[in-house]
């Protein structure tokens, strides 16, 4: 049966990423350890703005090195230890350094670095949800951009344990800790 609306699936139930595939329907979802996340709709422009602003900061940064950068939509599946697929999420950018992970279904395992952006109603699913899953799955970087309170935290992979850095408030170098060549002014980050 082809499931064409959120509303056919069973959210207590537990699904892989074979489902996830399979799912035809509008909304766009992510799947965390099994179960299905809705994610906002659309993201707002100044979401969009923002992460548009950031790409423009990283593209020409990693454009010639062996990392590669992506912006959502782009699923990243994440095995747990018997490598069975039940996380896929949808990045708001990141990088991939080994490109074995990257085939014609997005990334197979932990990027080296991942963007969030905060958008109204996911503060609290990305603060929690997110921070602890990338950590788990060994994301070496993650950020977080607070839009509305414009500063972006920077997490730090060290011996399995995310370490926050002093957040990179607005007009701030931002400067990152797997990549201390890349750095750049948040000053007209947030202005549009």
């Amino acid at each position: 049966m082809e499931i064409t609306n959120i509303d056919q699936l069973d959210l207590n139930k537990t699904y892989t990423f074979a489902d996830y595939l399979m799912w035809r329907f509008k909304e766009r979802v992510e799947l965390i350890k099994g179960k299905i996340l809705k994610m906002s709709p659309a993201p707002a422009p100044i979401h969009q703005r923002i992460s548009q602003k950031i790409n423009q900061k990283l593209y020409p940064f990693f454009e010639n090195k062996p990392c590669e950068l992506f912006y959502a939509p782009f699923d990243v599946r994440l095995p747990n230890k018997t490598g069975e697929i039940l996380t896929v999420v949808q990045p708001d950018l990141c990088v991939i350094c080994d490109r074995t992970k990257i085939d014609d279904k997005g990334c197979l395992g932990a990027p080296d670095l991942v963007v969030e952006i905060l958008s109204p109603g996911n503060s609290k699913k990305e603060m929690n949800l997110k921070f602890s899953l990338y950590e788990e799955y060994g994301v070496s970087e993650y950020w977080v951009v607070d839009s509305s309170e414009k500063f972006i935290l920077i997490y730090s992979l060290e011996n399995g344990e995310y370490i926050s850095r002093k957040p990179v408030a607005d007009g701030e170098i931002l400067q990152s800790i797997k990549f201390p060549d890349l750095k750049f002014s948040t000053e007209n980050l947030y202005e549009f």
